[in-house]
């Protein structure tokens, strides 16, 4: 077997994240989990004339905007406590050294349509903590929804939203799953059919306080060939490896 020749490693290195810049070197501090939920909201037996039934029969993707906004703000973004972790102070004096370091090209490369802002543009260290620790909910795909092109004046009778929720690095990503899928099934409006369902799930990863030799080998290679102390900085995205990494060394840095 690999891990009997292996054995425990003092270091193990995962070299596939980024880096926030070119001018020294980065080491990647945290990243998020995430889970995924299809969410599908019936009402009427059968797809019904506006005319004839809007009022009587509730539309579903109002019944889903309700539901939604039970785990993610409209107004704020803000996610549910009940699946939220607080970042360490550690991660936000990261974020401040970041925001100093970095300034407006945390967000500058990824352009807006003219006149858009970006999400807390005039606090940057919140920006990057949302980006990198915080939960953040996107809507991947919908199912129920005819093109324009072929949409007719009808109460549809269902929606499916498949729900992206990204994690807080240490958060389960079971128990946040279970969680989404409990408070979606709860006091939904006018007693509509809820159904819901798992679509995969996998864990975040936060970096353990680093040994001294680490620490101090990690700035004398920046110094060395950037003449700049290493930098540490979180992703927001999912590396599921260095969980399983993680928990198979749980000795190593």
């Amino acid at each position: 077997m690999a891990k009997d020749d292996i054995q425990v490693p003092d270091l193990v290195f995962c070299m596939d994240s980024g880096a926030a810049d070119y001018s020294q070197l980065w080491v990647t501090s945290s990243l998020r989990g995430n889970c995924k939920v299809d969410m599908t909201v019936s009402s009427g037996l059968a797809g019904y004339h506006s005319g004839e039934t809007g009022g009587i029969v509730p539309e579903t993707f109002r019944i889903v905007r309700s539901l939604l906004d039970k785990i993610d703000n409209s107004t704020s973004g803000k996610v549910t406590e009940a699946i939220s972790v607080e970042p360490p102070a550690w991660k936000i004096e990261e974020a401040k050294h970041i925001v100093n370091s970095m300034g407006t090209k945390i967000y500058d490369k990824f352009p807006l349509v003219e006149g858009a802002k970006y999400c807390h543009q005039d606090d940057l260290v919140k920006m990057y903590l949302d980006n990198v620790w915080n939960c953040n909910l996107a809507i991947t795909g919908a199912d129920g929804l005819p093109a324009i092109a072929t949409a007719g004046n009808a109460v549809r009778p269902s929606t499916t939203v498949r729900l992206g929720m990204r994690l807080p690095p240490t958060q389960d990503p079971k128990f946040a799953c279970d969680k989404m899928m409990e408070i979606l099934s709860q006091d939904v409006p006018y007693n509509a059919k809820v159904e819901l369902k798992s679509a995969g799930y996998g864990p975040g990863w936060c970096k353990k306080e680093y040994h001294s030799w680490l620490d101090e080998s990690l700035k004398n290679a920046s110094q060395a060939f950037y003449n700049k102390d290493a930098g540490s900085f979180g992703m927001g995205g999912s590396i599921p490896l260095m969980n399983a990494l993680d928990k198979k060394y749980p000795e190593s840095q």
